[in-house]
């Protein structure tokens, strides 16, 4: 994407995304809800090149099965940092990639992004939701 005369700024596909750096461990709270946050999280607007920067809350209910590792969900997350994707599909990405590892119905997982003002424009996405 051309940015100045003779400059161009280069993000990397979403094939980028480490999914593999994510762990889980074994939990044995059936009854016990996860909340994980941040608002450290960035990736690359893929059609204008610019940085979005995001709060990102997980919430999830294991049912006592097993917890994803916080520190796996770091490297995780800093593996958006480069990738040209937006918003509503980082949302999705999260969700689906959590969803997975953790073996969970739809229902009992939710993952909000609510992004930096840019162009006025405050965008929230929420994929899933929590049920008991």
């Amino acid at each position: 994407m051309p940015i100045a005369e003779g400059k161009t700024f280069n993000f990397q596909p979403v094939e980028e995304i480490q999914t593999k750096v994510l762990e889980s461990f074994d939990f044995d709270s059936p009854d016990q809800i996860i909340t994980a946050e941040t608002n450290e999280f960035s990736a690359v607007c893929p059609f204008s090149g610019l940085p979005d920067i995001a709060y990102v809350k997980i919430e999830y209910f294991p049912r006592g099965k097993v917890c994803v590792e916080l520190k796996s969900l770091k490297y995780y997350f800093t593996s958006f940092r480069n990738v040209g994707i937006y918003q509503e599909a980082v949302t999705k990405k999260i969700f689906e990639d959590l969803k997975s590892l953790l073996n969970l119905p739809r229902r009992s997982i939710r993952v909000t992004t609510i992004y930096n003002l840019r162009g006025g424009f405050k965008t929230v996405c929420v994929e899933g939701r929590i049920l008991e």
